[in-house]
């Protein structure tokens, strides 16, 4: 039956390998109690030694386990990170303190204003103009925000032509004058932070500053026939320095600058108009009166976003049906006895003036609307006063041209004194 040394081997060789080698044979009868007790002694090691390398694999496994768990927790957790912030961009761009705010309260950014410039300022994802309103804001902690976000640009050794580009790429101007004010204040402080002696004052640089984008509009919007030449720009300027005049060269290099090259304004959208309606001021149905010698009511899906109403005849329409600026338009409640809870918009001062607005024909034409006046009916009284609100809240007057004239009569007020 074999030897005790013998049966030992073939016990080392079955824990060793116990799938493949032949099992241990029977314990002999011819065995001392000493040789049986040695045998048992042995094959109690063997066990123990077999329950100690189990208890080692399934630690192994465990460990191996954990560092696999670990790296596919961290990749898991990467991944719903990033999923939070493209939801907080995706918010951002819908209702900017929202985004922010989810941002926040999920640990994706700081509360603090130079990390929140410093998101804007990066803008991956995010909207221009919704950037361009959230900047404009005029509560404090909003304000020191664009003041940290203006902080960023570095306009050392960059005239002003070259600076603006740099500043009005990083955002879409608001088209609320008190906003843009905001906005410009802060952007002439940074400049004549970096550039030391150009002007005498902020209000000069700021005063240039609206001088140089009405003058890329003049130059280069279709609708101006009468473009204005250097001269006419130098001679627009004069004075503004503290009651002194810039040099030629300053301005007529800055003319020349905007006349070779239009400022580049980010659009958000490209040519696909989805965006543009993306986070309206207001929509909805109303019906809207036609302009035909039938005056003919119609049911529009009106939206009402960056200044303008546009309508559609359907919703899933991807091109408006028309398009109508408000700008210095005038808005009032009337009474009409086809339908009811009307408004109208209008030319202030110039009843039989025709609207300067545009609408798409059956056939595909884009032609100028003809209308003086626009009859729109609402559902209700209620909606009618949330539409005259809205509306109200976004018609715009010329904001430019406005506060340049009244930052031109501070400038001559401190002349004076």
């Amino acid at each position: 039956m074999g030897t005790v040394s013998e049966l030992c081997a073939s016990s080392f060789q079955a824990f060793m390998c116990p799938t493949v080698c032949p099992a241990v044979p029977a314990v002999p009868d011819d065995l001392t109690p000493e040789e049986k007790q040695e045998l048992e002694n042995i094959r109690r090691r063997k066990q123990e030694l077999l329950e100690d390398i189990q208890r080692l694999k399934d630690e192994i496994a465990e460990v191996t386990n954990e560092i696999e768990n670990l790296g596919s927790s961290e990749e898991r957790k990467n991944m719903q990170r990033n999923k939070q912030v493209a939801m907080g961009r995706k918010k951002f761009n819908m209702d900017p303190k929202k985004g922010i705010q989810f941002l926040i309260e999920n640990d994706l950014l700081k509360n603090t204003c130079e990390d929140i410039a410093q998101f804007l300022y990066k803008g991956e994802g995010l909207n221009k103009t919704a950037i361009g309103d959230y900047l404009g804001e005029r509560d404090e902690f909003n304000i020191k925000i664009l003041h940290a976000f203006v902080e960023l640009h570095e306009f050392t050794d960059l005239n002003l032509v070259q600076a603006l580009r740099q500043f009005l790429w990083s955002f879409r101007l608001p088209g609320e004058a008190q906003k843009i004010d905001r906005m410009m204040e802060a952007f002439a402080q940074r400049y004549c932070q970096c550039n030391t002696g150009v002007f005498q004052s902020t209000d000069t640089c700021y005063v240039l500053s609206f001088a140089v984008i009405m003058l890329n509009t003049s130059l280069h919007n279709p609708n101006v026939k009468d473009k204005p030449s250097a001269e006419r720009f130098i001679a627009m300027n004069r004075g503004i320095n503290d009651g002194g005049d810039l040099p030629e060269d300053l301005l007529r290099n800055l003319y020349d600058s905007i006349k070779n090259e239009p400022f580049k304004i980010p659009e958000d959208d490209g040519n696909d108009l989805t965006h543009t309606f993306f986070n309206p001021d207001r929509e909805g149905w109303l019906l809207k009166l036609g302009g035909g010698r039938v005056k003919t009511w119609k049911r529009r899906w009106f939206i009402l976003t960056d200044n303008c109403l546009y309508y559609f005849e359907y919703t899933t329409d991807k091109e408006p049906r028309g398009i109508i600026p408000l700008e210095n338009l005038s808005i009032r409640e009337v009474e009409d006895s086809k339908k009811p809870n009307c408004f109208e918009l209008f030319i202030p001062d110039n009843k039989d003036q025709v609207i300067k607005a545009c609408k798409t024909e059956a056939d595909g034409r884009v032609v100028e609307g003809n209308h003086t006046f626009y009859r729109i009916s609402a559902p209700t009284i209620e909606e009618k006063e949330e539409w005259i609100s809205s509306i109200k809240a976004a018609i715009s007057r010329d904001p430019f041209y406005e506060m340049l004239a009244a930052r031109k009569k501070k400038v001559s007020s401190i002349k004076r004194q």
